[in-house]
């Protein structure tokens, strides 16, 4: 399915598409490119010092003046309608947003806006005191619609309008193109967008570049997600910020945090560009979105303000450009918990606007580990005092002389996920206030994770087939000496069979493979003992039982 947005000329646009398929898990980040990410944020670090503008740090996105700048805000489609633009960024920004995320035509399917235009654009958004985010748009798609152009024909627009671009680095973020690739042909994403970052570079445009996943956005074919660090790697300025698209691909809490939390854990910056309340391809769990977005401190832009055609008018924020009506969808938004008025922060940039603190918060205390996984670690912390309040902690991961971002919390407790089996890491905490000033770091703690559980672990999986439906028992054994502290089983159906129940565990499915985690009194499985839990599920072409399962990563017997 794809979502479109009406014109005053009946102009539609194509923006995201069905789940169709699910790559394998990608494996966890290796210790060798970690260091490599390290020492290149250490050369982009030098590099930021000398560019007036947003710039990545350790995974976050800063503003000029180096304070921490999560985006709030919303999409509006400037290129179809142009005369709404200036009153439409005045009410976003009177509903609390602290930026927006604007939509250029290149020409090529749609009117180009021109460098004019541009320069307009960009003056308003400063009016505003909104950080413009720009977007070409007439790359959606690319591969599976029709008329979209490639990433090539979005650089050659911006190196058209780089008139308007330059100068402007404090207060616009450039998003080379919406959606390139649809679910056609999306394995070039990668050596296309290092291109295009390459070519925007090579012709002197500093700003912090925002590059969107293909599969019309939702990336679920994991292509943006496992080779964002070898991407931002190829960008010279190490300045480039990734946009994910959550509509039907994103329909449950685990998918969600899966996501975003595998770009915190490497210490990658991401935001979530486009997502909805609803949409034909699919529920999309905003609620999720929103609560994941705000404790892990990453950005979030709604899909849209107004104008959506052709079947998804769900997406309008407002009717018909009326701040003063909005839909269920923007009271959501704007008014609901996570919301854009309780967590947006306005860039500091925009002087004499209530952002003038420049007190910083007091370092946490020291943080205590207070349990511990094959691949995880919990960590608690004294909270840290503030003039003005503390708004959020991040949790790095110390490896020398080096940081990398590991997890960022609006609490004093925080789990830090896909670390290796049987491995010593050492974390220290920053707090951050509202207005992005930044504490000195907590002392360091260290924690060694627990060792793997090969060959340690059997599954029973006893089947109940009725043809079109079943049951299954499944009991998980720890064969070694060690409990397992909170767990996740991982296994494939043989057929087209599909989960519509579980108990004493959760579980999520994409494709044929099932993700089942622990409930809170199934949590432990003892050494030496067992958990087990149950489910229902149908089928169109009968029952088989797996033949392989994955506990915590490391493969069981059977």
């Amino acid at each position: 399915m794809k979502k479109k947005l009406a014109a005053a000329a009946g102009t539609a646009i194509a923006v995201c598409a069905s789940l169709l398929a699910v790559a394998p898990q990608a494996q966890a980040q290796t210790q060798a490119v970690a260091q490599t990410q390290a020492d290149a944020q250490t050369q982009a670090d030098a590099q930021a010092a000398d560019t007036p503008g947003f710039h990545i740090s350790a995974g976050r996105l800063l503003d000029a003046n180096g304070k921490d700048f999560v985006m709030r805000g919303v999409n509006h489609a400037h290129a179809w309608y142009p005369d709404r633009t200036d009153q439409a960024l005045s009410d976003i920004k009177a509903l609390g947003a602290n930026s927006v995320r604007v939509v250029l035509a290149t020409g090529d399917q749609w009117t180009r806006n021109d460098a004019a235009d541009v320069a307009h654009v960009v003056a308003e958004c400063k009016e505003n005191r909104l950080v413009c985010v720009l977007e070409a748009h007439d790359t959606t798609g690319y591969g599976e619609a029709g008329a979209a152009v490639p990433l090539s024909r979005a650089v050659d627009y911006w190196l058209g309008v780089k008139d308007a671009l330059v100068g402007q680095e404090k207060y616009v973020i450039v998003n080379i193109g919406n959606e390139p690739y649809g679910n056609s042909h999306y394995g070039a994403w990668t050596a296309d967008t290092k291109t295009a970052i390459g070519r925007m570079r090579a012709a002197g445009i500093d700003h912090t570049l925002m590059v969107d996943a293909p599969n019309w956005g939702q990336d679920w074919s994991f292509t943006m997600r496992d080779n964002a660090a070898a991407v931002m790697a190829a960008d010279p300025d190490r300045n480039t910020l990734f946009d994910i698209h959550m509509y039907g691909v994103y329909d449950t809490p685990a998918e969600v945090s899966d996501y975003l939390g595998r770009y915190v854990s490497a210490g990658l910056p991401v935001v979530v560009g486009e997502f909805g309340d609803m949409h034909s391809d699919g529920n999309p769990d905003e609620d999720a979105i929103m609560a994941t977005a705000e404790s892990r401190g990453v950005g979030y832009l709604g899909w849209s303000w107004s104008g959506n055609g052709s079947g998804v008018e769900y997406l309008d924020l407002v009717q018909n450009f009326d701040r003063s009506r909005l839909t269920a969808w923007g009271q959501r938004l704007f008014n609901g918990t996570n919301g854009i008025k309780a967590t947006a922060r306005e860039a500091s940039v925009f002087a004499g606007t209530g952002n003038d603190d420049t007190t910083a918060p007091t370092a946490p205390g020291t943080p205590a580990v207070t349990g511990v996984t094959a691949d995880s670690v919990r960590l608690t912390w004294p909270a840290a005092t503030d003039n003005t309040g503390v708004s959020g902690y991040d949790v790095v991961r110390v490896e020398g002389g080096q940081e990398t971002v590991a997890a960022s919390t609006p609490t004093t407790t925080a789990t830090v996920t896909g670390l290796a089996a049987d491995t010593t890491y050492t974390f220290a905490v920053y707090a951050r206030d509202a207005a992005g000033n930044r504490s000195p770091r907590s002392a360091t703690v260290t924690a060694t994770t627990d060792d793997n559980v090969v060959g340690a672990c059997s599954v029973e999986y006893r089947l109940s087939d009725w043809g079109s439906s079943f049951n299954a028992d499944v009991t998980i054994r720890n064969r070694s000496d060690k409990a397992v502290d909170g767990w996740e089983l991982v296994f494939d159906f043989p057929g087209a069979q599909k989960i519509n129940s579980v108990w004493n565990a959760r579980a999520t499915q994409q494709g044929g493979t099932v993700r089942a985690t622990h409930e809170a009194w199934t949590r432990t499985i003892p050494a030496g003992g067992s958990v087990s839990f149950g489910l229902n599920g149908s089928s169109s072409g009968g029952n088989g039982i797996p033949t392989a399962f994955a506990l915590n990563g490391q493969t069981c017997g059977s």
